[in-house]
């Protein structure tokens, strides 16, 4: 079944054109020469791009809100049939223009980035099927095959977070991740199956159909919400599940500004909102979600505060971000989380990609203690890293401030002590961010053997383009405040339903604008005249700090904590097991059986003598016997 919408038929071409490019480069791998896997592989998402542009464009003038593509029939077993379907409405559309928006830039980026690499067609083969993974998943018209997507970018993100497998602690980052993940994943599956036995179909127009008669607070959609949830905080790095993504880090830069970005880490956040009518029958789950993003929001960005590795720094401001719009879908504000997700992808892919081209400038260094005085080395990167930091800092008119603002405003509304922890939070991402910036490019240079230099322009244009979307993103959805009609609000209106309706009178909102304004000068100040003034630099690794100090820097040895209750006891019981059961029990059984079954073939082929008169008396002993059995039975 087609839908109406003109050139829905094209959807199919957006997810295939990546997973042609996987296929292409990754078969032809050994032909490609030069960058001709990295163009290739360009090429087609920029494709998916263009294509998601028009269905965009056609969708919002012909008025329709959603609609359907229907591939082939894939499931149909009794009570359950599954489609292989897509669902093009206002929500998935907007995250089809992410992913491949943002995703051609980071590969365009790669071209670049990764021209030495000896892998780098493997790179490229990868990193389609990554951006086909996550297109499915944003795609599908049904939970499966949002599930499938969910699989296939933890399946890519465990191989591109390898890719450098020769380093064995890369491998073991790409392996917590993937472990992680699966936690997560269990609780999801676990969360689709109910939603079948629950509505007897798990397509999103029928499930969400059927639960909008269900009444509020009903205990199975209450389960329901928390087995998505439980799959949500894995992907989307939230407490407790949050400690793979600072190890992502282990994969080159590109990768982390995807799955920092523009892929894998939304997924949770997308789902979520997806299921928006679920959850606001769910009060207690949706509490649940506010309680989990705030304490992640604070607690990363405390955790920011003492990291020294440029890509460190950036991925605990990640999962910073990624808690604030967990706060915002627990408030029921879920346009506010995706506006935050959308902005968060402009200058997360930036910073990331801008890390990038620090990194490759000085020679491989990620140590910001080492960096220092790149400001006129490297101008392009230096003002497009101020535009995505005054960007994630909330600064207006920046993107950051509007999707941010409009979060903090929700959390006011709900509450007023939720928007003091969430404004604090805010602060601290400030400071550290700009802490970031004044220690890599102000100042003098600090390590002698590095010369650096600007990226080539393969590089710095995805830069330049991602710095004017970080400061005209914004602008997508001004409030009414500001004279705006909240336009990306109002196109997601009737796609996911949000709880909030209220809107604060315009003077508290100017008052709240304007001390938040107030407190992040002030700590823009503070961070100037510590890191430029004073030239503080952090203390080096071994060097004396405090015990507060060494707690954050350690990341409140959660990751320890999670290996002591964890990863030694299962390792002490998988040594067991090998050690006590498996070689003094198991294996001298399984000898025992395989002797046993040797000899006993010794003994039978004895009776092959090769005498026909022998097999014949065989035979006619073995019927009568036979048919003795059966009269006695």
């Amino acid at each position: 079944m087609v839908a109406s919408i003109p050139y829905i038929t094209l959807a199919w071409l957006v997810p295939a054109f990546p997973l042609l490019g996987f296929l292409i480069t990754g078969l032809a791998k050994n032909r490609l020469k030069n960058n001709q896997a990295g163009i290739l592989a360009s090429t087609l998402v920029s494709l998916s791009f263009l294509i998601s542009v028009l269905l965009f464009f056609t969708m919002k003038s012909s008025g329709q809100e959603s609609a359907t593509l229907t591939l082939f029939n894939w499931i149909s077993a009794g009570d359950m049939k599954i489609p292989f379907a897509f669902m093009i409405d206002h929500l998935s559309i907007i995250m089809m223009l992410i992913v491949t928006g943002v995703g051609s830039l980071i590969h365009i980026y790669s071209i670049g980035y990764m021209h030495d690499d000896e892998r780098v067609n493997t790179f490229f083969a990868q990193m389609n099927l990554f951006t086909f993974s996550m297109l499915l998943l944003v795609m599908g018209a049904n939970y499966l095959i949002l599930f499938i997507g969910w699989e296939g970018v933890g399946f890519c993100s465990y191989l591109l977070i390898g890719f450098w497998f020769k380093n064995p602690d890369y491998n073991y980052a790409a392996r917590k991740a993937f472990v992680m993940n699966r936690i997560g994943d269990l609780g999801f599956i676990l969360g689709i199956i109910l939603l079948f036995f629950t509505f007897k179909s798990v397509s999103f127009t029928e499930v969400f159909s059927q639960a909008a008669t269900l009444q509020t607070g009903a205990p199975m959609i209450t389960l329901i919400t928390l087995l998505l949830l439980v799959g949500a905080v894995g992907k989307s790095a939230q407490i407790p599940l949050y400690t793979w993504l600072p190890d992502a880090m282990a994969g080159p830069t590109p990768v982390s500004a995807l799955i920092h970005a523009a892929t894998m880490v939304t997924a949770g956040i997308y789902m979520i909102a997806r299921s928006s009518i679920l959850y606001n029958l769910a009060p207690i789950t949706l509490n649940i979600i506010i309680v989990i993003g705030l304490a992640t929001a604070i607690l990363a960005a405390i955790v920011g505060l003492r990291q020294n590795d440029i890509k460190k720094v950036l991925a605990y401001s990640t999962v910073s971000q990624l808690g604030y719009m967990f706060l915002a879908l627990g408030l029921g504000a879920y346009s506010a989380a995706v506006f935050h997700l959308t902005t968060h992808a402009f200058f997360k892919a930036l910073l990331f990609l801008g890390a990038g081209s620090i990194i490759h400038a000085m020679g491989g260094e990620q140590d910001i203690r080492k960096m220092g005085g790149l400001k006129k080395k490297m101008p392009v990167t230096f003002l497009t890293f101020l535009t995505a930091t005054l960007a994630i800092s909330g600064i207006p008119p920046f993107s950051g401030f509007f999707s941010k603002d409009q979060i903090l405003t929700d959390a006011f509304e709900n509450n007023p002590v939720l928007y003091v922890l969430a404004l604090g939070g805010a602060l601290i991402t400030c400071f550290y961010m700009f802490r970031l910036l004044y220690l890599v490019f102000y100042g003098n240079q600090r390590l002698s053997t590095s010369h650096p230099h600007e990226s080539p322009r393969v590089m710095t244009i995805p830069l330049i383009i991602l710095s004017v979307l970080s400061v005209f993103g914004g602008f997508l959805n001004i409030p009414s405040l500001f004279g705006g009609d909240s336009g990306f609000s109002e196109f997601l209106h009737k796609t996911i339903i949000s709880k909030i309706t209220a809107e604060l009178d315009n003077t508290t909102e100017i008052g709240l604008i304007i001390a938040s304004l107030i407190l992040l000068g002030l700590v823009i100040l503070l961070a100037y005249r510590t890191y430029v003034k004073k030239a503080v630099v952090p203390a080096k690794d071994g060097e004396k700090i405090s015990v507060f100090g060494r707690i954050i820097a350690n990341k409140f040895y959660l990751d320890e904590i999670y290996s002591a209750v964890f990863e030694k006891p299962f390792g002490f019981l998988s040594d067991f097991f090998y050690n006590q059961i498996e070689t003094k029990i198991l294996d001298p059984i399984i000898d025992e059986i395989g002797i046993l079954t040797s000899r006993l073939g010794d003994l039978v082929r004895k009776l092959q003598q090769g005498i026909m008169s022998f097999y014949f008396f065989a035979m006619v002993a073995g019927i009568l016997l036979f048919i003795i059995f059966i009269l006695i039975v």
